[in-house]
């Protein structure tokens, strides 16, 4: 079988509605676009209002920006590592239980409470969830971020003085 023995299926397709044949047919004399005025004449573009301002010029656009230096973090808790029951809590250990996907920057938040002591490496982490820790004879590691932080300001603040 070759490329140009390839057929639809049977009853699949339809022949396209052949218009505009003259006033014998049936679709003939105005083709189906009614009589007169600017959709029997000719295409009309999407959006068109007949003049009027279109409805994607009356609203208005959207507001703020988006920032390109924002930091995504994903969030863990404390209850959530006291329930994994992990000792050495790192990104690669949330990951393979599943808690975070492959690469993410990782934060630990302050909810929940831990019972024993227990060693946190992570990207960053919540004053609460520090003091946690540290309180419950654990240690603190905070891991670099994978690239770099967004440059000071100072060099802005003197331009618009």
């Amino acid at each position: 079988m070759k490329i140009h023995d390839l057929k639809p299926a049977e009853g699949s397709t339809k022949r396209a509605k052949r218009v505009g044949r003259g006033i014998g047919g049936k679709g003939g004399k105005t083709a189906g676009r009614g009589t007169k005025g600017q959709k029997a004449r000719n295409t009309v573009r999407v959006g068109f209002e007949g003049g009027q301002l279109p409805l994607q010029q009356r609203l208005p656009k959207l507001r703020g920006f988006t920032n390109p230096f924002r930091v995504e973090y994903h969030a863990i808790n404390l209850d959530t590592i006291a329930e994994s029951g992990i000792s050495d809590v790192s990104p690669e250990s949330l990951y393979e239980q599943g808690l975070v996907g492959k690469g993410a920057l990782v934060k630990i938040l302050g909810r929940g409470s831990l019972s024993g002591k227990v060693t946190v490496k992570a990207h960053a982490f919540s004053k609460s969830a520090e003091a946690a820790i540290t309180d419950a004879g654990g240690s603190v590691e905070k891991l670099p971020l994978p690239f770099k932080v967004r440059p000071a300001a100072s060099g802005n603040a003197l331009m618009n003085r």
